[in-house]
């Protein structure tokens, strides 16, 4: 059947932003205890709620959080993983007052609280041995910063007392399978975790810690992530130490070396990529080139299978009754729980929860296109590209789309090739998307990763003037039409590619850094020193602070901008956004401010994503005035 020719960028197209909340709820935190499998489901549609699924031992799934409850937690203010599970209980952290709640999970009546208000807690591990929970608390302060420790909850009384403190941020307490150790890691301002970490464990008696040991990071020039404890009591973590995060033992050597990483950066608590099968089996996920792997390693030789499948987006990785568990997707896959049933040459990957609504022609769906581009200095740049894909649209002749190049937030994060809906909305009209993982990314090693070092506002912007100028020479996209789009630290990437360079026509910034000074001296704990290896240290350097802010330099900016933020935001304050819309409404440059009085850092509920969506569909298309091109391309 012959496509319609319409300019790009004003097909019509199925993918709506009310698709987007309802289609594809997020999938994260699985764990296994017993007989039972756990997870935490994310429903924009259930006012934002996190829901704790369960799927027992006969397959059946059921939902475990009655309403109002939704399971989230405010430590470090992004969160994560803030439940445990034995056979009989679950405990979790409620979003509403950031108190650890209880569930009978065979009597099915309603949480109690076994908190009171006042502390936040985060990943949660049960004692059994003790009758307690150990996890990551905060104590905030009305005169200095928060202070974090490793706190032990008495379930009965719900009393708090501290097993560990002193460092400035500890994350992975994990308890041995004797019960008789725990470890975890901690690290220390100005250092992020992804920068320097310490792995330490101690014997974990009726009277808390003894006989504390440094296990692996003394050095201060290595990240550890997510130490775990084989079925024997044998303890590993990922490390970096060889630029590559790969899979350690206890004593420092490597489980296997490859040029790959096995873990991500840790945002979040409760982050996974291994798990033990056995005592000399370890299911894992890994990335390479941009492309997520799944497979299992043989402890005793090193020996590395790969289970070849069509799912190239994987997280969140468990080991159940011998297999290994993930959250799976890919370009046009929403996220589902599979499973690996068995190892080996014969590898096979069986869904066991698929929540997805998603039905869309797959001639709807653009593919992404991995490619690296070289930056000034020789360096390959990472990208996925997404050319305008729709099954009944396409370009009028001799036209070339426009392209939206996107930053991800961090910036040390990466962007990966799973389905995203937000993605898809923007090429099922005929926009190209360059999605792009620019110097300081993960996924590529320390060395790429630490290329942003005191280079923030620099490589990041210049990579996205590359990957367009690459793209441009392809003759994949239209140079005059660009536009850049990100939030948080993609959020300054876009206000400083707007105010520095001439590339981009217009841009979105979502809940994004206009001033880097406010953000040194006015954001929570966990990122108050990041800038020191972004930037330089302040207020030692404020005159690069100055010099990179595009608040300071508001004469460059002239463009077209929308800024999209959430009103309760603590790590990038709405005063961040309501200088520079100022700024441009003093300049009589068209922008946009759109404000969110119930949401964060970032858009959690159905209805705000879906006026966001359409608010900066509406900006764009009323930017380069679309709807009028399209007719004279008809006429």
């Amino acid at each position: 059947m012959a496509k319609t020719s319409q300019a790009f960028g004003t097909w019509p197209s199925p993918i709506n932003a009310e698709l987007i909340t309802k289609a594809a709820p997020s999938l994260n935190f699985i764990q296994s205890q017993g007989d039972k499998l756990f997870w935490v489901e994310g429903r924009p549609w259930d006012a934002g709620r996190s829901v704790i699924m369960c799927r027992d031992s006969a397959g059946t799934i059921r939902d475990l959080l009655p309403p109002p409850f939704s399971h989230h937690s405010k430590v470090h203010e992004y969160g994560g993983m803030a439940y445990a599970a034995n056979q009989t209980h679950l405990y979790f952290v409620n979003a509403a007052d950031q108190c650890i709640y209880q569930l009978d999970l065979n009597a099915g009546n309603k949480p109690k609280a076994i908190t009171s208000p006042g502390l936040r807690f985060a990943d949660l591990v049960i004692d059994t041995a003790h009758q307690q929970l150990i996890a990551v608390g905060e104590q905030h302060h009305d005169d200095r910063e928060p202070e974090n420790f490793i706190a032990a909850i008495n379930i009965a009384t719900g009393a708090v007392s501290t097993l560990k403190s002193g460092a400035d941020f500890y994350a992975y307490p994990r308890i041995s399978p004797d019960n008789q150790q725990l470890c975890w890691i901690e690290w220390q301002h100005p250092n992020m975790p992804w920068d320097s970490t310490q792995l330490w464990c101690a014997q974990l008696t009726v009277d808390g810690l003894s006989d504390l040991a440094l296990i692996a990071g003394g050095d201060n020039n290595q990240a550890i992530f997510q130490p775990s404890w084989s079925p024997d009591n044998q303890l590993h973590y990922v490390s970096d130490k060889n630029n590559w995060w790969n899979i350690y033992t206890a004593n420092g050597e490597p489980v296997l070396s490859k040029d790959a990483e096995f873990a991500t950066p840790l945002w979040q608590f409760g982050m996974s990529t291994y798990d033990f099968i056995d005592a000399n089996t370890i299911g894992c996920l890994w990335t390479d080139q941009g492309l997520w792997h799944s497979g299992f390693i043989d402890i005793a030789t090193g020996q590395l299978s790969n289970t070849e499948s069509q799912y190239s987006s994987l997280a969140a990785a468990c080991c159940h009754q011998g297999r290994l568990y993930m959250v799976a997707g890919a370009a046009p896959l929403a996220n589902q729980i599979v499973g690996i049933e068995r190892y080996g040459a014969n590898s096979k990957l069986t869904s066991v929860y698929a929540p997805s609504t998603l039905d869309l022609d797959s001639a709807d769906i653009a593919q992404p296109e991995p490619l690296f581009f070289p930056s000034g200095n020789g360096e390959q740049v990472h990208a996925f590209f997404y050319p305008p894909t729709n099954a009944q649209y396409q370009g009028a002749d001799n036209e070339l789309p426009p392209v939206i190049a996107l930053c991800h937030g961090g910036p040390t994060g990466a962007t990966d090739s799973g389905l995203n809906l937000k993605i898809q909305y923007w090429t099922n009209r005929g926009f190209a998307i360059v999605d792009i993982n620019y110097r300081g990314s993960t996924g590529f090693g320390r060395k790429y990763r630490k290329a942003l070092t005191n280079a923030w506002g620099i490589k990041d912007v210049e990579d996205t003037q590359y990957a367009i100028s690459y793209l441009a020479n392809q003759q994949k996209i239209d140079p005059e039409r660009c536009l850049i789009r990100g939030g948080s630290a993609g959020g300054y990437t876009v206000l400083s590619a707007l105010t520095f360079t001439d590339t981009f026509k217009a841009g979105a910034s979502l809940y994004g850094i206009g001033d880097l000074e406010t953000l040194a001296t006015d954001t929570h704990k966990f990122e108050s020193r990041y800038l020191d290896s972004l930037i330089g240290p302040y207020p030692g350097r404020r005159d690069i602070y100055l010099e990179r802010s595009p608040i300071h330099h508001a004469e460059g900016l002239n463009c077209p901008v929308i800024f999209l933020q959430g009103l309760e935001d603590k790590v990038v304050p709405p005063n961040q956004a309501e200088v520079m819309v100022k700024l441009l409404e003093d300049k009589g440059i068209k922008v946009e401010y759109v404000t969110f009085p119930d949401e964060g850092h970032g858009f959690r509920k159905a209805n705000n994503i879906i006026r966001a969506m359409e608010s900066e569909l509406a900006f764009y298309r009323d930017v380069f005035d679309l709807d009028a091109f399209n007719q004279k391309a008809q006429a």
